[in-house]
């Protein structure tokens, strides 16, 4: 797989099978793989099921691709996701496919992509089917991402409130920004205040989040790229 600057992907989205809360975080965590220069969406956009869809659709400028229900009990969204990824694939302007879906209709054609030399990543819920998940070279849980998007946001947020009710800690971005979450006695308040006002000149030669990075790899630490902004 190629550096992710170059790597093109197309995301292709169930709209009828994927809840659209965690856009944002799948998004990110496609980000982290590749380049997403084709972003389309599946669906019946006369239903009011997906109509919580279309804010999310503007925001992060993805296509919706209307498709009727012809018949009942039979998904034609489907069938047009299908044909859509087909012909994509024979353009070749990408380089791996992303297929965000919890249903298991789309096993074959994860394998048919595969087959083509395509790199496909799978997202969608728990209860997806396991013959879909194993035929995406990667899959990723969509409960996991919400839970990541979460707890990050928790952290800041409680970093922030923290040095609001204990005034007199220097400005520091990194520190600020929430990127790890510290306890100390208030006591030690002024002992942190010199080691982060002594951080501005070390940050100058390795960010925090570089040094981070280290410190964890040196203490034989596995880095999971989805807990870093």
């Amino acid at each position: 797989m190629r550096e992710r600057t170059d790597f093109k992907l197309a995301v292709l989205i169930d709209a009828d099978n994927i809840p659209y809360s965690n856009i944002k975080g799948m998004l990110d965590e496609i980000t982290k793989l590749g380049t997403p220069t084709i972003k389309r969406i599946y669906g019946d956009w006369t239903k009011p099921t997906v109509a919580g869809w279309k804010p999310a659709l503007l925001e992060h400028a993805i296509t919706p691709i209307q498709q009727y229900s012809y018949t009942s009990g039979k998904n034609a969204t489907d069938s047009a996701m299908i044909i859509d990824a087909m012909d994509i694939l024979h353009n070749d302007k990408v380089d791996g496919f992303c297929l965000v879906s919890s249903d298991s209709d789309f096993t074959r054609l994860a394998t048919r992509l595969r087959e083509s030399s395509m790199f496909v990543i799978g997202i969608g819920e728990k209860k997806t089917p396991r013959p879909f998940i194993v035929a995406c070279d990667k899959f990723i849980y969509i409960e996991i991402i919400g839970a990541i998007e979460i707890s990050k946001k928790d952290i800041k947020t409680a970093s922030s409130l923290w040095l609001k009710k204990h005034p007199g800690f220097p400005k520091f971005k990194g520190w600020a920004d929430g990127y790890g979450a510290l306890t100390y006695a208030f006591r030690d308040k002024n002992m942190i205040s010199n080691y982060i006002e002594n951080q501005r000149e070390h940050h100058k030669h390795e960010s925090f989040i570089e040094e981070y990075r280290r410190l964890l790899k040196e203490m034989g630490i596995e880095i999971d790229e989805r807990f870093f902004p």
